[in-house]
Formats: structure tokens, sequence, C-alpha cells
């Protein structure tokens, strides 16, 4: 089918606009098929594509979807840093305030036109916490073809979820964490015995050094995310549950190997219904594609 312009959008990039996930964003035709959706990302050479639906839902959320080339995502950080960035440029405004609906959740954000680009914030919720049984994390570590000497000397895995889970894996430094080779149909078949989205590897942040990451998705089509947003805020969500603090506020840099550097910010509040955390990143508008 025809679509209306695809625009790609550098989601996440670095402070001084380098980098960033390619995100695929384009109006969504009610007539589409969820296939000529998860044709779009491929066609535009992306790995995800964000897709703007009309007006409001009855509780005032503007309709976004997101989809991979082999299914559709129930949340999308960087999907919605990319579809916000979009949303602001549309207008003449310097601060977009609003509303979004995606997978059955809505929530707000904020999208502020900057000299690098477009800032954009938003509410990821709720994120539950729980440590992985046994036979998940054996089979986890044992896909990512990790050595003996890599994994962190305090920190153990963990499985976070904003609404999909996924487990996040901490190794011992940035040596560490180039290193990752996983074995992707092992680590495929490992995350959907488990109901995981996947592994989000990581270095913590250190002081005022920022954390480092690599996520691997190869069970929904994305071998590795050059930025992955939602995981981010669940090492926030994380970071403050095992420090006890009442707030967390991290910088996340990922992409690196494979040649798109991207950073994510995130931060984590507890309150009385559990540990909620906001993401931020910065979006560039690169251009349209047909």
């Amino acid at each position: 089918m025809s679509w209306p312009d695809v625009t790609v959008v550098d989601a996440c990039v670095r402070r001084d606009g380098r980098g960033g996930s390619p995100t695929a964003v384009t109006d969504d035709d009610p007539a589409a098929t969820d296939a000529d959706r998860r044709a779009v990302a491929a066609a535009a050479g992306t790995s995800h594509a964000a897709f703007l639906g009309p007006g409001r839902t009855p509780d005032e959320g503007r309709p976004v979807r997101f989809f991979t080339a082999t299914a559709e995502l129930s949340s999308c950080g960087h999907g919605t840093v990319a579809a916000q960035a979009i949303r602001l440029t549309r207008t003449a405004l310097g601060e977009l305030n609003d509303r979004q609906h995606t997978g059955g959740r809505t929530f707000d954000t904020v999208a502020i036109r900057r000299p690098a680009g477009i800032e954009v914030w938003f509410d990821q919720g709720l994120v539950a916490l729980r440590h992985p049984a046994p036979d998940e994390r054996a089979a986890i570590v044992a896909a990512l073809g990790l050595t003996a000497d890599d994994p962190h000397p305090t920190n153990a895995p963990r499985i976070a979820a904003p609404g999909a889970p996924r487990i996040l894996v901490p190794v011992r430094d940035r040596s560490a964490l180039l290193r990752v080779r996983p074995h992707l149909g092992r680590l495929a078949a490992a995350c959907q015995r488990y109901g995981l989205l996947g592994c989000f590897v990581y270095v913590p942040p250190v002081g005022d050094r920022p954390g480092a990451a690599r996520m691997f998705a190869p069970a929904i089509g994305v071998d590795e995310d050059v930025a992955n947003a939602n995981s981010t805020g669940c090492l926030a969500a994380h970071l403050l549950d095992t420090t006890g603090a009442q707030t967390v506020a991290i910088e996340v840099e990922q992409g690196g190997t494979l040649g798109r550097p991207a950073s994510v910010l995130a931060s984590a509040r507890r309150g009385p219904a559990g540990i909620t955390t906001r993401i931020g990143g910065l979006a560039v508008v690169r251009g349209s594609h047909k």
C-alpha cells in the first residue's frame, strides 16, 4: 500500500546532536494492516516505526502505535521521543505539553525546542522489579556468552517490567560490555521461553560518569538496539530500589558499537504505589523518506 511521507528521526542523540536511533514516523492509515505497518521500518531502513493516530482517545491521549519488522510493541521509549518530536514540529510552539496513548496506557509527554534538537520527556509509569529464577538467569547469561570475569562483582541481574519485562544484566566495566557477543538464536529462544522482551547489558553510572549499555532483543526482531529508553528507565528504577534513595537520576550511553552514539536520561521516584520513572532524550528530525 502507499503510505504518507515517512519522516526519519534520530532519537536519543548525544548532547551535541550526533548519532541517535533512526526511527520512522508517519501518520497511521486506518486501512492499513499490521503487515503493512511492519514493512514500514524495513523500507525506511530503521529498526522501529511509529504511527501517529488521528484525534484523541476518550481519556485525552493522542494514539501512537509502534512496530518492528516482526511485531507490534506495547511501548517504545525512543519511538516516543521521535513521535513527540514530530508532533512539536507540526506546531509553531517552543514547547508542547501533551498526552500519548500507547499499549492501553495514557501518559504525559513534553517536547521542547533546543539548539541541538528537540528534547522530549515522558512518564514511563510504574516499574515492577523481581529477581530472576535460577534457570531463567542461567539461560540468559549462557546465551550472552559472558566469561567468568565479565559479570559485575556486586550487582546481580534483575527483571524489570514497565509493562513488557526485560532482564537487566550488569557487567564489570565498559571493556566487558564491548566483549559481549550473544548467541542470538539462543537468546531469542530464552527470552521467548521466559516471556522477556530482551536483555539490557549495562555498566552502572558512577559519580558524574554516565552508565553504558547494550540492548539485545532478537525475540522481537532487533538483534541490537541503538538506544533503548524504556530499559534505561528500568535501570533507574532498579538503582533506586537497591540504594534505598527517594530519587535517582541517570544518563546511560548506548549505540557506540553500532556506530550510532546515543544517550538516554532517566529519573526514578519512590511513591505510595511503588517506583515510577521519567525518561528523556534529544531528537533530531532528519527528513522524509518516500
